[in-house]
């Protein structure tokens, strides 16, 4: 039985089109998928996100529990910053990627992915061998990501906290649509710009409400998981459960950026030794030179019909007009420039390998 999402009675008004997707009932498109997408790279959309995970560690051994478990170094935060990170497992592959916001010293605001809440829950627990103190707010809050070139001026509108003094993964709590202590982030899955908004579940109808009258004169459009997909596909950003998961490690997924070996993490002897050795296959940004569209599982090929790989994630870009995908190769193949073939219903349809963002 899936969840309901606090607004899902407000998407159905609006003609959200319904689906399961990560446990809970999510609206997937409202009008069209491109038309949404369109919205948010040319103007504003909003994305109601609440299905995600959000926890709290707090206490003087909160920096330790995260700098053990996860990749990327925490240490380095200041108040008010936020940082991209995975909590790889002990076999090579990944638990989950997440946001890890500093709120201040020994106070940490984590976000993870909707299908992994349990699962992420239960890593912090198990590993907590020192006394942080733990708390799941998942199912009390909701995020709404405003999104696009408009977004910054239609938020401004609705508070005093100037939002353009917040950098890329900063951010800021303050009194937001006449509600405080709502968290303003400079964070998204879309890179066309905007804030990502927390808000209690209580006060959430009537931020929805207060950021569509706001972004009205700016055509501001309620937006659908699947101009998310493309959206953030189109920027190169991994979706856990197609380009990262249990069995793929952050070296092969181009994530060594965030797997910082100046000090130890679960599996990081393991990890960094695929860094210094290289690894056998490598995920890799393609775009399609023949027509098609790829999607998640194909077989990715050489010239000589030899399997190579297969697709992560794959869609045709609203923005390029092309079929483009990500996907997991030999190594020999992950050059920019290399030639790739996608199978696609049997037919080798050539693509070529490129360097992200796809825009």
């Amino acid at each position: 039985m899936e969840k309901h999402i606090p607004l899902h009675d407000v998407h159905v008004k609006l003609g959200g089109k319904m689906v399961p997707f990560a446990g809970f009932t999510m609206p997937v498109r409202y009008s069209s998928d491109i038309e949404e997408h369109l919205a948010v790279r040319n103007g504003v959309g909003v994305f109601d996100v609440s299905h995600m995970g959000e926890f709290k560690v707090e206490g003087p051994q909160a920096l330790e529990l995260i700098q053990r478990i996860t990749s990327n170094d925490a240490s380095k935060l200041i108040d008010g910053q936020a940082q991209y990170t995975c909590l790889p497992n002990a076999t090579g592959g990944i638990v989950d990627d997440l946001i890890v916001y500093r709120i201040k010293e020994n106070e940490y605001f984590i976000v993870v992915n909707a299908g992994n809440i349990e699962k992420d829950w239960n890593w912090f627990v198990q590993h907590n061998t020192k006394g942080a103190t733990l708390k799941n707010l998942s199912a009390d809050y909701c995020l709404f990501a405003v999104q696009g070139p408009k977004a910054v001026s239609v938020l401004q509108k609705l508070t005093t906290t100037d939002l353009s003094t917040i950098k890329y993964y900063h951010f800021a709590i303050g009194t937001f649509a006449g509600v405080a202590d709502v968290m303003m982030s400079n964070t998204g899955y879309t890179g066309a710009g905007g804030f990502e908004i927390y808000v209690k579940n209580a006060e959430a109808e009537k931020v929805w409400t207060a950021i569509f009258e706001a972004g009205a004169t700016a055509g501001i459009k309620p937006i659908g998981l699947g101009a998310r997909d493309t959206l953030r596909l189109e920027m190169g950003f991994c979706l856990y459960g197609n380009d990262i998961d249990d069995t793929t490690s952050p070296i092969e997924a181009g994530l060594g950026w965030i797997t910082k070996f100046t000090k130890g993490f679960t599996n990081s002897a393991n990890l960094k030794k695929q860094k210094e050795e290289g690894v056998k296959r490598k995920l890799v940004a393609f775009k399609m030179i023949d027509r098609g569209i790829p999607r998640h599982d194909y077989p990715l090929k050489d010239a000589a019909g030899n399997v190579i790989g297969n697709v992560t994630s794959g869609t045709q870009s609203p923005l390029l007009n092309s079929g483009i995908g990500l996907g997991y190769v030999a190594t020999e193949f992950s050059k920019v420039d290399s030639e790739i073939f996608v199978d696609v219903r049997g037919r080798a349809l050539k693509a070529v390998v490129v360097k992200l963002p796809f825009i």
